[in-house]
């Protein structure tokens, strides 16, 4: 790894105006798009593009932000990284990531939570990270369980969506859970 920010597969980077396309694909399937808990009436390439222009100046730093995964062979987008509801004196965040179909099912969500769990738990000092997922996303499930996130609840009928009410299920991961089967990044 080159930096906090390169994996293998994967580097994480900042929005760029550019982009608008990546993230139009990222909402276009109205199905994926229920499992990540948006449905919105679609928006126009003009819409797109300024939505993802705003977002590309906002300055970095703070504990909340949105990341773009981008594939190390080509460069491609393959789709995105948040970290949100941070609470620097709890210590703990949720994180959540979207991967378009095309790039789905090659390790590039796993790669990219991995990197922005290093980042949070090393170099922000969060203790604990969290995510919500609706309880039909199977595939979210079985991604966060294998990176090792423990289920702590369940919200029941929490949500709306698609005319029928939908549980939550909470899972989260301690920053000792983590670096119990992973290495720390080296100090130079």
């Amino acid at each position: 790894m080159d930096d906090l920010w390169t994996g293998a597969r994967v580097r994480l980077r900042a929005v760029e105006p550019e982009d608008w396309t990546g993230f139009r694909e990222l909402a276009r399937h109205s199905v994926d798009v229920r499992a990540a808990g948006a449905v919105s009436p679609p928006r126009s390439d003009a819409g797109w593009r300024t939505w993802t222009a705003e977002r590309a100046e906002r300055p970095p730093g703070g504990d909340t932000f949105r990341l773009v995964v981008e594939v190390l062979a080509d460069g491609a987008f393959a789709g995105s990284v948040t970290v949100g509801l941070a609470d620097s004196r709890a210590g703990r965040f949720l994180t959540g990531v979207e991967i378009v179909r095309a790039h789905r099912r090659r390790g590039y969500a796993a790669e990219a939570t991995e990197l922005v769990l290093a980042y949070m738990f090393a170099e922000q000092r969060h203790h604990k990270c969290a995510v919500e997922v609706y309880a039909f996303n199977d595939a979210s499930l079985a991604l966060y369980r294998s990176l090792g996130f423990v289920e702590e609840g369940r919200l029941r009928e929490h949500e709306f969506l698609a005319g029928r009410r939908h549980d939550v299920v909470l899972l989260g991961i301690t920053a000792d859970e983590f670096w119990a089967t992973r290495e720390r990044p080296p100090v130079r």
